[in-house]
Formats: C-alpha cells, sequence, structure tokens
C-alpha cells in the first residue's frame, strides 16, 4: 500500500502550517516592535504602504496583504491619527483617498525593520538559502493561485 501523501494531502498540511506559522510570525512581530509603540498589525500595514510601488487606497493596501478592508480602514484611521500615515486626494476616485507614509511613518517602519533583522537572521542561519528561496517560490505561486478572478489587478 502506498503511504505517500496526494498533492490534495500536502496542500492541506501546507495550509495549516501556514496558519500556525502566522500565529508564531504574529506574536513574534508584536514583541519585536512593542518597544516601539506597534503592534505586528501596525507594522503589517505600514509595510504594505511602504513596499507598494505607489501610493493606493485602503482598500489596496488590504489586498496587498490579504486582510479585511475593514480591518485595514481601522488601522489607517488609527496610523492617520498618530501622524505615520496621511491620506491624500485620489484623482482616481473622490472617496477612497490615498494611504501614503508620513516621515514619522517612514521611520517606524524603517526601525521595526531595524528590529526585526536580527531576529530574521538567526532564522535564517537554521535555513539552507536554497530550500528558503524553494519555499518562497512556491509560497508565492500558491497565493497567485488563490486569488480570486475578481480580485485580478489590470496589467
Amino acid at each position: 500500500m502506498d503511504t505517500t501523501p496526494t498533492p490534495e494531502a500536502w496542500i492541506s498540511d501546507i495550509a495549516v502550517e501556514v496558519f500556525r506559522l502566522n500565529g508564531r510570525l504574529l506574536a513574534a512581530g508584536d514583541r519585536v516592535v512593542a518597544p516601539l509603540g506597534l503592534t505586528s498589525a501596525r507594522w503589517q500595514v505600514l509595510g504594505a504602504v511602504a513596499l507598494a510601488p505607489h501610493p493606493g487606497p485602503t482598500a489596496h493596501v488590504a489586498r496587498a496583504m490579504g486582510l479585511t478592508r475593514q480591518n485595514v480602514r481601522r488601522i489607517v484611521q488609527e496610523l492617520v491619527a498618530e501622524g505615520l500615515l496621511e491620506l491624500a486626494p485620489n484623482p482616481n476616485h473622490r472617496r477612497a483617498p490615498l494611504v501614503q507614509l508620513t516621515a514619522p511613518g517612514q521611520a517606524a517602519y524603517a526601525a521595526a525593520s531595524a528590529a526585526w533583522a536580527p531576529r530574521a537572521a538567526a532564522l535564517a542561519e537554521a535555513v539552507d538559502p536554497a530550500l528558503l528561496a524553494s519555499t518562497l517560490a512556491t509560497l508565492r505561486l500558491l497565493r497567485d493561485r488563490l486569488q480570486e478572478p475578481e480580485e485580478a489587478e489590470p496589467a
């Protein structure tokens, strides 16, 4: 009897591990950025804005990180109130302003990234770089395959 897992079983196991990893990443992130007055959720939104190729509305920030619009909207409002983000007029949509980092927001994101760097380096020491590259490619492929057709961005 063949006990080799099916591809479907592998995908299910990967999904469970990603959920578990996400929980641990959030907890570790909270510990790393707490001294900066951030949470993992706030750091994640700052990162989505910082890494975006151009400013976008809250819905784009949420989509980029796989988060709900409502949660991102709440966090954006909090970060605007704290002066880490700002909302700018959107020439394409009057009611959906563009979310941008302020100078203090850029500094907060840079500080969070710097605080995370030693932890990332320690984690990376335990894994073959080729395996890390393969894992990243696989996760990106799975994420792309899970994208709903109506979520697809025009080219």
